[in-house]
């Protein structure tokens, strides 16, 4: 799998879409990247084909699944492919430095749980994931396009949170955590109005960072600019 001079790979092509998980900012991609790619797309990565997947067959087991969101570098999903090897952990993320990296470290933990898609969420959820087969949902640390005029532009949406809901399994759950309070805020409006789903800590409150969720760099960063962290779950009723 080649990463075109744009970075993204020639699989992918853009198309018309009513919601869109990301807007494309790409890093320095570097031959390691690249090298990653090569090596070990056909290992870990999932290439989007717009049809229902079978991912029993595509991991070689049944199992609880996992679905990431928009997974950076791929902290969160490294330790949990580590610490939680009885699920099955799907990634999901646009930016292939980030892409790049975590194939690296998934082929040097040799870890058999873990598989990546390099392509647009929504499209990945709304052709390729069956509804009611995903038991989590982890969005940690979304863009949270600070200024008023690009709120618009954030993630968390009422259309993508009705279909993030359409996804999980009966008493599955979903994750988020924000560093930005006003993202909070609206996660709250947004998840609070969506019918299928209730606040585990009750109306517009948060839990303490569970342990399944690592401390990542983009945590650390916040904190250190005198941010808090809310960690939001939702569960499926």
């Amino acid at each position: 799998m080649k990463i075109t001079s744009n970075g993204k790979p020639f699989t992918v092509s853009e198309g018309h879409r009513q919601i869109r998980s990301f807007v494309l900012r790409q890093g320095r991609f570097t031959p390691a990247q690249q090298r990653a790619f090569d090596e070990q797309w056909s290992r870990f990565g999932i290439d989007y084909s717009g049809q229902p997947r079978d991912y029993d067959e595509l991991f070689g087991r049944s199992a609880p699944r996992v679905l990431e969101i928009g997974f950076g570098n791929g902290e969160a999903l490294r330790f949990a492919a580590e610490h939680d090897p009885a699920r099955d952990l799907i990634g999901i993320e646009v930016h292939a430095p980030g892409v790049g990296r975590l194939l690296r470290a998934l082929a040097a933990a040799d870890a058999p749980n873990v598989r990546l898609y390099h392509h647009d969420a929504v499209e990945v959820l709304t052709h390729e994931v069956a509804d009611g087969s995903l038991d989590e949902v982890r969005i940690y640390f979304p863009d949270p396009w600070h200024k008023k005029r690009h709120n618009k532009r954030r993630l968390l949406q009422a259309p993508f949170a009705e279909l993030l809901v359409r996804k999980l399994a009966p008493d599955g759950r979903l994750h988020l955590a924000t560093d930005w309070h006003d993202y909070a805020e609206q996660m709250w409006d947004v998840l609070d109005a969506t019918a299928g789903i209730a606040n585990r800590a009750g109306k517009r409150s948060s839990v303490e960072r569970p342990a399944w969720r690592p401390q990542t760099h983009f945590e650390t960063r916040g904190q250190k600019l005198g941010h808090g962290v809310w960690d939001l779950i939702y569960d499926r009723c």
